[in-house]
């Protein structure tokens, strides 16, 4: 028995192995540079997001920042954030992180028809953020939230419309 299992054993690292299925797919879509204006509570606001593979390929890491004009009462901002997509369990995860101290860790999902970004419920308010394909170089931009103790019902705080720059 020794014998037989010996040669299978040593020849078993020469069997080629299927590439692993790109866990990207769904979101690349996304990549690139992208312009965008929208608004929403925070005001009327402009920016830019860059979607770019990184790290040999095993996360998708979009780099944004949002301007929102002064207005009556509330001065000027500029609000910047790295969001950071992984597989995770068979599925994607991702984190994000702001200027403004906050946290989001998401749980994604991607289609034809776009990518939802759903935030874990807990005991703060929970967020849901949308890229909806409205055509090969724009997508619409949706950002909810839902209050604590009512974690799916969601009501939007901004939208935008992104332009994938040439």
């Amino acid at each position: 028995m020794r014998r037989l299992l010996l040669p299978l054993l040593l020849a078993a690292p020469l069997v080629a192995q299927a590439p692993a299925a790109d866990p990207f797919a769904p979101l690349r879509f996304l990549l690139g540079t992208w312009t965008g204006e929208g608004g929403g509570r925070p005001g009327q606001l402009s920016g830019e997001a860059t979607f770019s593979l990184e790290l040999d390929g095993h996360a998708l890491v979009r780099r944004s920042w949002a301007e929102t004009p002064a207005a009556p009462g509330r001065a000027a901002s500029r609000h910047e954030d790295r969001l950071t997509v992984y597989p995770e369990g068979g599925g994607l995860r991702a984190l994000y992180v702001d200027n403004e101290g906050h946290v989001i860790h998401y749980t994604v999902t991607g289609s034809a028809e776009g990518a939802v970004f759903l935030g874990d419920a807990g005991p703060g308010p929970r967020f849901r953020l949308t890229y909806r394909r409205t055509g090969t170089d724009t997508v619409a931009l949706a950002f909810d939230i839902a209050q604590p103790g009512r974690p799916d019902a969601f009501t939007t705080y901004l939208q935008a419309t992104m332009r994938r720059r040439p």
